[in-house]
Protein backbone atom coordinates (compact mmCIF):
# COMPACT_ATOMS: atom_id res chain seq x y z
CA UNK A 1 0.00 0.00 0.00
CA UNK A 2 1.52 3.59 -0.71
CA UNK A 3 0.75 6.79 0.68
CA UNK A 4 -0.80 9.01 -1.60
CA UNK A 5 0.70 12.38 -0.61
CA UNK A 6 0.20 16.19 -1.98
CA UNK A 7 3.24 18.84 -3.13
CA UNK A 8 2.66 20.86 0.06
CA UNK A 9 0.73 20.68 3.37
CA UNK A 10 -1.83 23.64 2.78
CA UNK A 11 -5.48 22.63 4.42
CA UNK A 12 -8.06 22.60 2.09
CA UNK A 13 -11.56 22.35 2.33
CA UNK A 14 -13.09 19.25 2.23
CA UNK A 15 -14.64 18.97 -1.31
CA UNK A 16 -10.97 18.64 -2.00
CA UNK A 17 -10.41 15.53 0.10
CA UNK A 18 -13.55 13.94 -1.03
CA UNK A 19 -12.03 14.61 -5.18
CA UNK A 20 -9.12 13.61 -4.15
CA UNK A 21 -10.17 9.98 -3.74
CA UNK A 22 -12.25 9.83 -6.76
CA UNK A 23 -9.20 11.05 -8.85
CA UNK A 24 -6.98 8.84 -6.90
CA UNK A 25 -9.36 6.07 -7.67
CA UNK A 26 -10.05 6.59 -11.05
CA UNK A 27 -6.61 7.48 -12.11
CA UNK A 28 -4.36 4.67 -10.09
CA UNK A 29 -4.52 0.75 -9.99
CA UNK A 30 -2.07 1.30 -6.82
CA UNK A 31 -3.82 0.39 -2.87
CA UNK A 32 -3.20 3.61 -1.64
CA UNK A 33 -4.09 5.38 2.27
CA UNK A 34 -4.02 8.99 3.17
CA UNK A 35 -4.70 11.13 5.91
CA UNK A 36 -6.39 14.68 6.10
CA UNK A 37 -7.81 17.44 8.37
CA UNK A 38 -10.12 20.30 7.56
CA UNK A 39 -11.65 23.83 9.87
CA UNK A 40 -14.63 22.51 11.56
CA UNK A 41 -16.72 21.10 9.19
CA UNK A 42 -19.96 18.75 9.20
CA UNK A 43 -20.29 16.23 6.67
CA UNK A 44 -23.52 14.37 6.16
CA UNK A 45 -24.11 11.63 3.81
CA UNK A 46 -25.71 10.90 0.45
CA UNK A 47 -28.99 10.23 1.21
CA UNK A 48 -29.38 12.18 4.25
CA UNK A 49 -31.70 15.13 4.54
CA UNK A 50 -29.86 18.01 5.75
CA UNK A 51 -32.81 20.05 8.04
CA UNK A 52 -33.38 16.72 10.09
CA UNK A 53 -29.29 16.17 10.61
CA UNK A 54 -27.87 19.85 10.85
CA UNK A 55 -28.15 22.61 13.49
CA UNK A 56 -28.00 24.95 10.75
CA UNK A 57 -28.47 28.40 12.64
CA UNK A 58 -25.46 26.87 14.81
CA UNK A 59 -23.24 25.91 11.70
CA UNK A 60 -23.39 29.70 10.06
CA UNK A 61 -23.09 31.28 13.50
CA UNK A 62 -20.12 29.60 14.42
CA UNK A 63 -17.98 29.62 10.94
CA UNK A 64 -18.56 25.26 10.50
CA UNK A 65 -18.71 24.81 6.97
CA UNK A 66 -21.30 22.26 5.60
CA UNK A 67 -20.97 19.59 2.32
CA UNK A 68 -22.21 16.35 1.37
CA UNK A 69 -20.38 12.73 0.75
CA UNK A 70 -21.13 10.56 -2.16
CA UNK A 71 -20.82 7.99 0.34
CA UNK A 72 -23.50 6.61 2.77
CA UNK A 73 -24.01 6.45 6.66
CA UNK A 74 -24.33 8.89 9.36
CA UNK A 75 -23.90 12.59 9.78
CA UNK A 76 -19.97 13.46 11.25
CA UNK A 77 -18.39 16.59 12.67
CA UNK A 78 -14.49 16.86 11.66
CA UNK A 79 -12.32 19.52 12.95
CA UNK A 80 -8.14 20.28 12.87
CA UNK A 81 -7.72 18.16 16.01
CA UNK A 82 -9.69 15.40 13.99
CA UNK A 83 -8.13 13.29 11.64
CA UNK A 84 -9.79 11.89 8.59
CA UNK A 85 -8.34 8.75 6.93
CA UNK A 86 -9.19 7.90 3.42
CA UNK A 87 -8.43 4.27 1.72
CA UNK A 88 -8.50 2.68 -1.79
CA UNK A 89 -8.30 -0.74 -3.36
CA UNK A 90 -8.88 -2.58 -6.12
CA UNK A 91 -12.24 -4.40 -5.66
CA UNK A 92 -15.83 -4.63 -6.03
CA UNK A 93 -16.51 -6.77 -2.94
CA UNK A 94 -17.01 -3.10 -0.59
CA UNK A 95 -18.42 -4.76 2.03
CA UNK A 96 -15.53 -6.85 2.36
CA UNK A 97 -12.99 -4.69 1.99
CA UNK A 98 -14.75 -2.36 4.62
CA UNK A 99 -14.12 -4.87 7.32
CA UNK A 100 -10.73 -5.45 5.81
CA UNK A 101 -10.38 -1.75 6.45
CA UNK A 102 -11.56 -1.29 9.98
CA UNK A 103 -9.69 -4.55 11.03
CA UNK A 104 -6.06 -3.30 9.75
CA UNK A 105 -7.20 0.75 11.89
CA UNK A 106 -8.20 -1.61 15.07
CA UNK A 107 -5.31 -3.71 15.03
CA UNK A 108 -3.09 -0.81 14.21
CA UNK A 109 -4.73 1.07 17.03
CA UNK A 110 -3.80 -2.59 18.82
CA UNK A 111 0.20 -1.76 17.94
CA UNK A 112 0.09 1.21 19.90
CA UNK A 113 -1.42 -0.87 23.35
CA UNK A 114 -4.76 0.34 22.86
CA UNK A 115 -7.45 -1.94 23.31
CA UNK A 116 -9.07 -1.39 20.31
CA UNK A 117 -11.84 -3.21 17.99
CA UNK A 118 -13.97 -3.10 15.12
CA UNK A 119 -17.56 -3.39 16.20
CA UNK A 120 -20.92 -2.78 14.60
CA UNK A 121 -21.55 -1.87 10.59
CA UNK A 122 -19.05 0.67 11.08
CA UNK A 123 -17.38 1.65 14.21
CA UNK A 124 -13.64 1.14 15.89
CA UNK A 125 -14.27 1.42 19.69
CA UNK A 126 -11.67 1.57 22.26
CA UNK A 127 -12.94 -0.35 25.35
CA UNK A 128 -16.38 0.70 25.30
CA UNK A 129 -16.29 3.95 23.95
CA UNK A 130 -16.15 5.09 19.94
CA UNK A 131 -13.40 6.70 18.42
CA UNK A 132 -13.66 6.13 14.99
CA UNK A 133 -16.65 6.19 12.52
CA UNK A 134 -16.59 4.79 8.41
CA UNK A 135 -18.27 4.92 5.53
CA UNK A 136 -17.67 3.54 2.30
CA UNK A 137 -18.86 3.49 -1.80
CA UNK A 138 -17.49 2.15 -5.16
CA UNK A 139 -16.03 3.58 -8.30
CA UNK A 140 -15.68 1.50 -11.22
CA UNK A 141 -13.76 -1.54 -10.04
CA UNK A 142 -12.76 0.74 -7.02
CA UNK A 143 -13.56 0.88 -3.31
CA UNK A 144 -13.25 3.91 -1.33
CA UNK A 145 -13.84 4.07 2.81
CA UNK A 146 -13.16 7.00 4.65
CA UNK A 147 -13.94 8.18 7.85
CA UNK A 148 -12.86 9.78 11.04
CA UNK A 149 -10.10 8.82 13.37
CA UNK A 150 -10.74 11.18 17.16
CA UNK A 151 -7.96 12.45 18.22
CA UNK A 152 -9.34 15.54 19.98
CA UNK A 153 -12.57 17.68 19.39
CA UNK A 154 -14.16 20.86 20.09
CA UNK A 155 -17.34 18.31 21.93
CA UNK A 156 -19.19 21.55 22.97
CA UNK A 157 -19.33 22.25 18.71
CA UNK A 158 -19.71 18.40 17.82
CA UNK A 159 -23.12 17.79 20.08
CA UNK A 160 -24.29 21.22 18.38
CA UNK A 161 -23.44 20.89 15.40
CA UNK A 162 -24.81 17.56 14.35
CA UNK A 163 -27.98 18.20 16.19
CA UNK A 164 -31.46 19.35 14.55
CA UNK A 165 -31.58 22.80 14.96
CA UNK A 166 -34.78 22.05 17.51
CA UNK A 167 -32.49 20.90 19.88
CA UNK A 168 -30.74 23.28 22.03
CA UNK A 169 -27.16 21.97 23.17
CA UNK A 170 -26.99 21.60 27.03
CA UNK A 171 -24.32 20.27 29.28
CA UNK A 172 -26.46 17.03 29.44
CA UNK A 173 -26.14 17.01 26.11
CA UNK A 174 -21.76 17.46 25.71
CA UNK A 175 -22.03 14.84 28.97
CA UNK A 176 -24.21 12.31 26.69
CA UNK A 177 -21.47 12.58 23.68
CA UNK A 178 -18.41 12.34 26.00
CA UNK A 179 -19.84 9.48 27.75
CA UNK A 180 -20.28 7.37 24.30
CA UNK A 181 -17.05 8.43 22.59
CA UNK A 182 -13.02 8.70 23.42
CA UNK A 183 -10.18 10.62 21.79
CA UNK A 184 -6.91 9.25 21.77
CA UNK A 185 -5.56 11.80 23.11
CA UNK A 186 -7.13 10.21 26.31
CA UNK A 187 -5.19 7.15 26.06
CA UNK A 188 -1.72 7.45 24.26
CA UNK A 189 1.13 10.11 25.05
CA UNK A 190 1.75 11.18 21.88
CA UNK A 191 1.21 14.35 19.81
CA UNK A 192 -1.06 14.21 16.89
CA UNK A 193 1.54 14.65 14.33
CA UNK A 194 3.14 11.70 16.29
CA UNK A 195 0.17 9.60 15.97
CA UNK A 196 0.25 10.36 12.19
CA UNK A 197 3.81 9.70 11.27
CA UNK A 198 2.81 6.26 12.88
CA UNK A 199 0.20 5.85 11.14
CA UNK A 200 1.51 6.59 7.74
CA UNK A 201 4.31 3.74 8.60
CA UNK A 202 2.53 1.33 10.20
CA UNK A 203 -0.26 1.30 6.63
CA UNK A 204 2.36 2.00 4.14
CA UNK A 205 5.73 2.20 5.14
CA UNK A 206 8.07 3.88 3.20
CA UNK A 207 5.90 3.07 -0.01
CA UNK A 208 4.81 6.59 -1.44
CA UNK A 209 2.37 8.20 -4.47
CA UNK A 210 3.76 12.06 -4.77
CA UNK A 211 1.04 14.42 -6.64
CA UNK A 212 1.75 17.27 -8.51
CA UNK A 213 0.04 20.49 -9.63
CA UNK A 214 -1.09 19.19 -12.20
CA UNK A 215 -2.75 16.49 -10.60
CA UNK A 216 -4.17 19.49 -7.80
CA UNK A 217 -5.59 21.19 -10.45
CA UNK A 218 -7.91 18.31 -11.46
CA UNK A 219 -8.67 17.42 -8.25
CA UNK A 220 -9.96 20.89 -8.12
CA UNK A 221 -12.00 20.69 -11.01
CA UNK A 222 -13.65 17.44 -9.56
CA UNK A 223 -14.70 19.11 -6.42
CA UNK A 224 -16.89 21.74 -8.08
CA UNK A 225 -20.00 20.08 -7.96
CA UNK A 226 -19.55 19.55 -3.84
CA UNK A 227 -19.81 22.79 -3.63
CA UNK A 228 -22.85 23.84 -5.43
CA UNK A 229 -26.16 24.39 -3.32
CA UNK A 230 -28.25 21.48 -5.43
CA UNK A 231 -25.81 19.25 -4.36
CA UNK A 232 -25.71 20.29 -0.57
CA UNK A 233 -29.12 20.73 -0.34
CA UNK A 234 -30.62 19.24 -3.62
CA UNK A 235 -32.03 15.94 -1.50
CA UNK A 236 -34.14 17.69 0.76
CA UNK A 237 -37.56 17.73 0.55
CA UNK A 238 -40.10 20.47 1.10
CA UNK A 239 -39.86 21.67 4.39
CA UNK A 240 -41.73 23.85 7.15
CA UNK A 241 -40.60 26.09 9.88
CA UNK A 242 -43.01 26.88 12.29
CA UNK A 243 -42.05 30.32 14.05
CA UNK A 244 -44.57 31.32 17.64
CA UNK A 245 -43.17 34.12 19.26
CA UNK A 246 -43.50 37.78 20.60
CA UNK A 247 -42.00 41.48 19.48
CA UNK A 248 -42.71 43.73 22.15
CA UNK A 249 -44.23 46.57 20.49
CA UNK A 250 -45.63 44.80 17.29
CA UNK A 251 -47.48 41.84 18.11
CA UNK A 252 -47.34 38.05 18.37
CA UNK A 253 -46.68 36.21 15.57
CA UNK A 254 -47.70 32.69 14.09
CA UNK A 255 -44.66 31.93 10.99
CA UNK A 256 -45.13 28.89 8.74
CA UNK A 257 -41.84 29.44 5.98
CA UNK A 258 -41.64 26.44 3.63
CA UNK A 259 -38.11 26.13 2.19
CA UNK A 260 -36.86 23.41 -0.61
CA UNK A 261 -33.00 22.98 -1.22
CA UNK A 262 -32.65 25.95 1.29
CA UNK A 263 -34.85 28.84 -0.85
CA UNK A 264 -37.98 29.64 0.78
CA UNK A 265 -40.64 28.89 -1.42
CA UNK A 266 -43.66 30.55 0.69
CA UNK A 267 -44.24 32.17 3.68
CA UNK A 268 -47.32 32.50 6.00
CA UNK A 269 -47.68 34.60 8.77
CA UNK A 270 -50.65 35.18 11.01
CA UNK A 271 -51.08 37.29 14.28
CA UNK A 272 -52.20 40.58 16.07
CA UNK A 273 -49.99 43.04 14.46
CA UNK A 274 -50.87 45.74 12.14
CA UNK A 275 -50.62 45.32 8.71
CA UNK A 276 -50.03 48.48 6.87
CA UNK A 277 -49.88 47.53 3.07
CA UNK A 278 -50.08 44.42 1.14
CA UNK A 279 -47.67 41.84 2.81
CA UNK A 280 -48.20 39.46 -0.09
CA UNK A 281 -47.39 41.59 -2.98
CA UNK A 282 -44.72 43.82 -1.03
CA UNK A 283 -42.82 41.65 1.26
CA UNK A 284 -43.50 37.75 0.79
CA UNK A 285 -43.60 37.34 -3.22
CA UNK A 286 -40.01 39.05 -2.94
CA UNK A 287 -38.85 36.79 -0.96
CA UNK A 288 -39.80 33.35 -2.66
CA UNK A 289 -37.03 31.79 -4.30
CA UNK A 290 -34.49 33.82 -2.04
CA UNK A 291 -31.93 30.95 -0.49
CA UNK A 292 -33.06 30.67 3.59
CA UNK A 293 -30.16 32.83 4.93
CA UNK A 294 -30.03 36.35 7.06
CA UNK A 295 -27.28 37.53 4.53
CA UNK A 296 -29.91 36.32 1.16
CA UNK A 297 -32.72 37.70 3.14
CA UNK A 298 -31.25 41.29 4.27
CA UNK A 299 -30.14 41.87 0.73
CA UNK A 300 -34.00 41.73 -0.83
CA UNK A 301 -34.98 43.92 2.12
CA UNK A 302 -32.11 46.79 1.12
CA UNK A 303 -34.79 48.08 -1.18
CA UNK A 304 -38.01 47.58 1.51
CA UNK A 305 -39.45 49.38 4.98
CA UNK A 306 -40.91 46.73 6.82
CA UNK A 307 -41.94 49.96 9.10
CA UNK A 308 -44.59 50.89 6.11
CA UNK A 309 -45.73 47.32 5.92
CA UNK A 310 -45.85 46.36 9.79
CA UNK A 311 -46.26 49.13 12.16
CA UNK A 312 -43.34 49.14 14.21
CA UNK A 313 -41.36 46.49 13.02
CA UNK A 314 -37.66 47.03 11.73
CA UNK A 315 -35.83 45.63 8.86
CA UNK A 316 -33.77 43.70 11.78
CA UNK A 317 -36.77 42.66 13.48
CA UNK A 318 -38.38 41.13 10.72
CA UNK A 319 -34.97 38.71 9.81
CA UNK A 320 -34.43 38.16 13.35
CA UNK A 321 -38.13 36.53 13.42
CA UNK A 322 -37.70 34.00 10.44
CA UNK A 323 -35.05 33.04 11.94
CA UNK A 324 -35.96 32.87 15.24
CA UNK A 325 -33.66 30.31 17.09
CA UNK A 326 -37.15 28.73 18.92
CA UNK A 327 -38.84 27.88 15.38
CA UNK A 328 -40.01 24.25 15.06
CA UNK A 329 -38.75 22.27 11.86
Amino acid sequence: MKYLSLPDDSVRRLPFYLAMEEYAARNSREELFFMWQVAPTVIFGRNQLVNNEVNLDYCRDNSIQMYRRKSGGGCVFADLSNIMFSYIVSSDDVVTTFAEYTGKIAAMLRSLGLDAKATGRNDIFIGDKKVSGNAFYHVAGRSIVHGTMLYDTDLAHMTAAISPSKEKLTSKGVESVRSRITTLNQHLDISIDEFKNYARRYMCGDEELRLDESDVKAIERISSPYYTKEWIFGKDPRCSRSINTRIEGVGEFQIQIAVKSNRIESIDMSGDFFLLSDIDDKLFRKLAGCEYTMEAVAEVLNDIRLDSIISGMTNEQFISLIFHKNGRE
